[in-house]
């Protein structure tokens, strides 16, 4: 794993303690490009499932100006830095008109969609206290729904409650989520969609049972982005999800996807700013001074709200919806060949019914695990899954170009395992067969791990690994 991982070339060097005298800052520049240059997966190409939401390299620029202009500025002091406080509030406020929030609608930004979720959470946790003394609170959230929302679990104190999200529609299960409503729940979850499978979830439903329960309704968008909102005006089948839905009571969307701002961009809106208030952090009584933030972080970078705030003023509503089309269609095309195309429908099964990004399948007869290994040989960085064992594509405006590519090479693949196990039974081997339940994906990397027991202690030696320099 080192090996992979943390291998430096030699003309690098490695560096742990600061140089005696300060490099010339041409010197600097040429050990960034050759950093830069390191071998790594060609996002730039199109082979990368996610991960890299650029919006192209006009955008890029704009992007790298409006950072030069703010690169010192920091939102915790307004007063100092006046444009970056305006820039955040129009960039919430934006992002609250997209989702067709009502007056009284409040947001903020974070550094990302898993600071949005943690957020929202908190807010449930703290309303649920202050309002009703619960001390043992609960969130009941689909099986699918992103991790983050275990990590606030596990950060706040509040119990998960995961509910099934069964075949054919791979939607929660909204007979599992009433039945798991109890007084102590704070919180119920939505995805639009989510990340393994790219299925909006029954936001309509769950907010039946929301206000039936007086309970807050949390719609996580990030990886939907400014995609969801779009698809209908880019001429895609939609699913209710926004604040248009009277239950919902807060969404997370990062702008650093399909909002296409740097990364370390994301938002949290909430349905009135009491909500909001319940995510505050306010210390009245510090020797240093009244202290007050209302996210995760005290200092923030206001170079990045200015780069998301750019972003969002050069691509307009007609940007975004041009995007949609381009991005949405693509997704449409990969799952269209691999329902119809004669080799893949045999082997391959398309995971629900994929409304806007993501395209998920999983194999019927063969290895799924086995054919993003092979994919991976060829290329791509495409993302593994388990529970089911399957594997998604993520479409971003790099692979668009390069869908045709992605399918040929699909195709191509799916024979040749076909073929390898074919000739296995000729030889008198058992057939590998599909994937089973003790096969494990790792979270962004494209692989399997062998059996579910060593993942944790595999993944801390992952983390590890990451910072070793």
């Amino acid at each position: 794993m080192e090996a992979k991982l943390a291998h430096v070339p030699s003309d690098l060097g490695r560096h742990t303690e600061l140089p005696t005298t300060g490099w010339t800052a041409d010197r600097v520049k040429e050990q960034l490009q050759k950093h830069g240059d390191m071998e790594h997966t060609r996002w730039e190409d199109g082979f990368v499932s996610g991960a890299v939401y650029h919006g192209g390299k006009e955008l890029q620029e704009l992007q790298l100006d409006a950072y030069n202009k703010f690169t010192v500025s920091n939102p915790i002091h307004p007063d100092v830095f006046p444009g970056v406080r305006k820039m955040e509030a129009e960039v919430v406020a934006m992002v609250l008109s997209i989702f067709n929030a009502p007056p009284s609608g409040a947001g903020m930004t974070t550094s990302g969609g898993t600071e949005s979720i943690l957020m929202a959470c908190l807010s449930a946790r703290q309303k649920a206290f202050h309002e009703h003394g619960t001390s043992e609170p609960e969130m009941v959230l689909p099986e699918t729904a992103h991790t983050a929302f275990h990590k606030a679990c596990e950060y706040f104190s509040i119990r998960k409650v995961t509910v099934p999200c069964p075949a054919p529609t791979h939607r929660v299960s909204m007979r599992h989520v009433a039945r798991l409503i109890n007084p102590n729940t704070i919180l119920l979850v939505g995805s639009a969609p989510n990340f393994p499978h790219g299925i909006i979830d029954d936001v309509t439903s769950l907010s039946r049972l929301a206000q039936k329960h007086k309970l807050p309704l949390h719609v996580d968008c990030c990886l939907g982005s400014f995609l969801v909102p779009h698809l209908a005006k880019a001429g895609f089948d939609t699913e209710p999800f926004d604040f248009r839905v009277p239950g919902v009571t807060s969404i997370s969307c990062d702008t650093h996807k399909y909002g296409f701002a740097p990364k370390g961009n994301s938002t949290v809106l909430f349905r009135d700013a009491k909500l909001r208030s319940y995510a505050y952090f306010v210390s009245p009584d510090w020797s240093g001074g009244v202290y007050a933030s209302p996210t995760m972080a005290g200092s923030r970078p206001g170079a990045l709200i200015a780069g998301c705030w750019a972003s969002m003023m050069a691509q307009g509503e007609e940007g975004y919806v041009k995007a949609t089309h381009k991005i949405v269609g693509a997704a449409k095309e990969i799952e269209k060949h691999i329902r119809e195309n004669p080799l893949l429908v045999t082997e391959l099964q398309i995971i629900g019914k994929p409304l806007v990004s993501v395209v998920a399948f999983t194999a019927t007869t063969l290895n799924i695990y086995n054919i993003a290994d092979a994919m991976s040989a060829k290329g791509w960085h495409l993302n593994a899954l388990q529970n089911p064992p399957a594997m998604h594509v993520a479409v971003t405006l790099p692979i668009v170009p390069q869908a045709g590519r992605l399918v040929d090479d699909l195709k191509d693949v799916v024979r040749t395992e076909r073929e390898n196990e074919i000739e296995r039974v000729k030889k008198g081997a058992k057939a590998q067969g599909a994937a089973k339940g003790d096969a494990a994906a790792l979270y962004g990397v494209a692989g399997s791990l062998p059996n579910k027991s060593i993942v944790r202690e595999m993944v801390r030696v992952y983390l590890d690994t990451l910072y070793k320099a």
